[in-house]
């Protein structure tokens, strides 16, 4: 080999099997090869492929970054450069480096980890080293590494991705949150990678040299999924995974899979079942499983009847006309069961926010309820209704909604547009804030940009800062005084797991509801005593200054 690369100027290299054999020659130019195309042969995650390559190098370099890197992606046994001598084409010095076996015990990355090792540089006379014996050593701790972490965590390992044109800052904003949602999701985050550029890839969204590190770092790590701070298109996605042969998940999908594990009603499984279909319909493709849906015309293509990937495809478009008809059917009876609502005279209040951000604590907090409330994203799905009566006896209903997320997929919020029209009917929003997180501004904008989307931002509202109790006094008076420095705003520091810090937020609550009916507060009693019907007597309404016939009714 050493001979023939110096007379040709070019690099040449082999690879050989564990027998000895050589399975491939190949011929490059003086400055590398190109490997085969492994991309077809499955490797299993602890073992490597049974193949090693040994090439020339004319330069006198060591092993280069191309080099290492298809050592890791190719899973090879060994990487070897002969050093080729530019005199007389004898082999000077032989360079190698192998694979780690890496231990991830706890699912965390650290900086420090490395994929290979070096071996020592030989001449060619002087290799001693069992080959054989070393890699048969390595794979065994593999697999005992393997076994022993996924016995401890037993649940899916992701690397999570940002790309983003814009500025870091945001982006590590958006992959915090994005770490949440997969926490929520029981997924094991063990690295995060951002990169900026100045245009989004249309083929596979990174740049090829961050790829082929990410893909490094996905078997140093064990990863069994890639998931993306974006939506991906099916191309993109369908792309990476033949680049990485590994579980590609985009933000949307990610959203979805939680909705799917919190839905417990039958309401709420048919809205998440009709965004995951629409989600799903533009990614069905011809894949490489599905050997009839690649006769797309020609010879073997021709004649009557559907390609497998037509039948699938019409069969979501029937599901899913489906499910928007029993949607449709759900929405008519809510609205049958606000029109009773509305008969009885009673105001509606829907507690909106943030995912998250403390909302079916309140509720539980406010009508003493026992409403699910978890410390997890979306941990509410179904809508729940409660009476409340304020403190100058008018009686409500209040709601706890969804919560929601930036990038909130269009097709969930189509979904779950049924749910939330109740929003539409509320005389008044408690838009519910988590104080203590520092992305609270960023949420607060989130959520009104959804709102303004759903129709529903000029219903009066109150900004509550939950969670007051994790924030030091002066950070919060300071941030108080700021929002209400906007007339416009009426803004009240609660805590929802504290019932004594909620009397404010009630006062304020019965103050905007009297106003939007055109009462002052002395007037409700006797407003309530003869619109509701509720039992007080005349004595009462007249002690209020007001004479029966006289008092107003609720419009």
């Amino acid at each position: 080999m050493s001979e023939l690369s110096h007379e040709t100027r070019r690099q040449i290299g082999a690879l050989i099997d564990r027998s000895g054999h050589v399975e491939y020659v190949m011929v490059g130019d003086n400055r590398s090869i190109q490997l085969p195309d492994f991309k077809r042969i499955r490797v299993g995650a602890d073992r490597f492929r049974g193949l090693r390559c040994v090439h020339t190098h004319l330069r006198g370099e060591g092993l280069t970054q191309d080099d290492l890197t298809d050592l890791a992606l190719l899973r090879l046994d060994l990487m070897v450069a002969i050093d080729v001598n530019p005199t007389d084409g004898f082999p000077g010095l032989v360079r190698a480096a192998h694979l780690l076996p890496i231990t991830v015990g706890d699912g965390q990355a650290t900086d420090d980890l490395k994929p290979y090792a070096f071996l020592a540089p030989k001449m060619a006379s002087q290799l001693e080293d069992d080959f054989l014996s070393l890699i048969n050593s390595l794979e065994d701790e593999m697999a005992r590494n393997r076994h022993a972490t996924r016995q401890s965590v037993g649940k899916d390992r992701t690397i999570l991705v940002g790309v983003t044109t814009g500025s870091i800052s945001d982006a590590e904003e958006s992959m915090a949150e994005l770490s949440e949602l997969a926490s929520s999701a029981g997924i094991v985050v063990q690295d995060q990678v951002i990169q900026r550029r100045q245009a989004i890839d249309p083929r596979t969204v990174l740049g090829r040299g961050k790829l082929d590190e990410l893909l490094i770092r996905s078997l140093q790590l064990g990863a069994d999924m890639l998931v993306f701070d974006r939506e991906l298109s099916p191309a993109q996605i369908r792309s990476l995974s033949e680049a990485t042969d590994l579980k590609i998940i985009d933000r949307s999908q990610l959203i979805l899979d939680i909705f799917a594990q919190r839905a417990q009603s039958s309401e709420g499984k048919i809205q998440v079942e009709l965004a995951q279909l629409k989600y799903l319909l533009p990614r069905l493709i011809a894949g490489q499983d599905s050997a009839f849906s690649r006769l797309a015309g020609g010879i073997g293509g021709r004649g009557p009847g559907e390609t497998k990937l037509e039948m699938d495809r019409r069969r979501v478009r029937d599901r899913i006309n489906r499910l928007e008809k029993e949607i449709e059917s759900q929405r008519r009876r809510r609205q049958e069961r606000r029109k009773v609502r509305t008969r009885n005279e009673l105001p509606i209040i829907s507690i909106v926010g943030y995912t998250n951000a403390g909302k079916s604590t309140l509720l539980n907090a406010l009508t003493n309820s026992d409403v699910r409330a978890e410390q997890r994203m979306f941990a509410t799905l179904d809508p729940t209704s409660r009476r409340l009566r304020l403190p100058r006896e008018r009686e409500v209903i209040i709601n706890d909604t969804v919560g929601f997320i930036r990038d909130l997929p269009p097709g969930l919020l189509s979904a779950f547009r049924a749910t939330l029209e109740e929003i539409g009917d509320s005389r008044l929003l408690i838009h519910l804030v988590d104080v203590a997180n520092p992305r609270w501004p960023q949420q607060v904008e989130s959520v009104k940009r959804i709102l303004e989307e759903l129709n529903v931002a000029q219903i009066s509202s109150i900004l509550a800062l939950n969670k007051a109790d994790l924030v030091d006094s002066e950070t919060l008076s300071a941030t108080v005084r700021q929002l209400s420095q906007n007339g416009d705003t009426t803004v009240v520091a609660i805590a929802a797991t504290d019932k004594r810090t909620l009397q404010p937020l009630l006062e304020k609550v019965g103050e905007l509801l009297a106003c939007d009916l055109g009462l002052t507060i002395d007037e409700q009693d006797g407003e309530r005593a003869l619109a509701a019907g509720n039992g007080l007597s005349e004595r009462r309404a007249v002690a209020t200054g007001l004479a029966p016939e006289n008092l107003p009714r609720i419009p």
